[in-house]
């Protein structure tokens, strides 16, 4: 069944249990570090999973469960780990909004949100790749956390979330010391500015982004949408992304909060 491993919980020592895992990847810095605490963990991890956008051209969606700004660069992302990538794609759309996912539980049946699209992707993974457990870079969202669980229950997975409920400022902090470089890609809070803060490294805007906790209670880790990230390189990456040509697309120009984000072209291999 689904069960959060969380990388603070303090236990008696027990027989360590190696399992083999797939990694549910965005290209942001959260997937990524979740996955090197498995590694770290004794885990192995065999695949990485992604969601994406269904129409064509579109780079973002309005979703409650997937990033899909930077979705171009994941198959370079595979690549730079040198493990295979199942894709799938999505709408979208949450016809299921309450807190509680209870779908194919109980007899429950729903065949059009969004969680499903990721449902049937892991369960083709576990056929392929026979996982025994789901990386998550979940940190504050109970709402995918949830989802995320009622997917391992239904499929006997176990979810690896190491990151849950860390301390935003002390997390981030040691996800730039272990490695991860990670630029934002997106930008949608106050005191982010486009023109400034697209492209800049995680570790870059750690100072800002801590004064704006201060100021404005904007979480540092990005929890509340404030921004989203690509990572280019970590240790768990045999060659390193670098990216060509950016465009910058804006949302909304709104004088205090404005919302924009980068499409990321021409993306190579180090």
């Amino acid at each position: 069944v689904g069960v959060v491993r969380n990388a603070l919980a303090k236990a008696p020592t027990r027989e360590i249990i190696r399992m083999r895992v797939a990694g549910l990847v965005s290209g942001g810095k959260d997937s990524c570090f979740n996955m090197m605490e498995c590694v770290k963990h004794g885990h192995t991890i065999v695949a990485l999973v992604n969601i994406y956008p269904e129409e064509e051209g579109k780079d973002e969606l309005d979703s409650y469960m997937y990033q899909t700004v930077g979705h171009e660069g994941i198959h370079l992302y595979a690549e730079a780990m040198a493990l295979p990538l199942f894709r799938a794609q999505t709408k979208g759309c949450a016809t299921t909004q309450e807190m509680e996912y209870s779908v194919g539980l109980e007899g429950e049946t729903e065949q059009h949100d969004e969680v499903e699209d990721l449902y049937k992707l892991l369960k083709r993974v576990k056929e392929e790749c026979q996982i025994d457990a789901v990386s998550v870079g979940a940190i504050a969202s109970e709402y995918q956390k949830k989802r995320v669980e009622n997917i391992c229950a239904r499929l006997d997975l176990t979810m690896l979330a190491y990151l849950w409920h860390r301390d935003q400022r002390e997390l981030m902090s040691e996800m730039i010391s272990s490695g991860v470089d990670a630029i934002l890609i997106k930008v949608a809070a106050m005191g982010l500015n486009p023109s400034k803060h697209l492209g800049k490294t995680i570790k870059e805007v750690f100072p800002h982004l801590c004064d704006l906790h201060e100021k404005y209670g904007v979480h540092i880790c990005g929890e509340g949408g404030e921004f989203e990230t690509f990572t280019l390189n970590c240790p768990l990456f045999k060659r390193k992304i670098k990216i060509g040509l950016t465009e910058t697309r804006i949302h909304s120009n709104d004088a205090f909060a404005p919302v924009a984000y980068l499409k990321l072209t021409n993306l190579t291999l180090e």
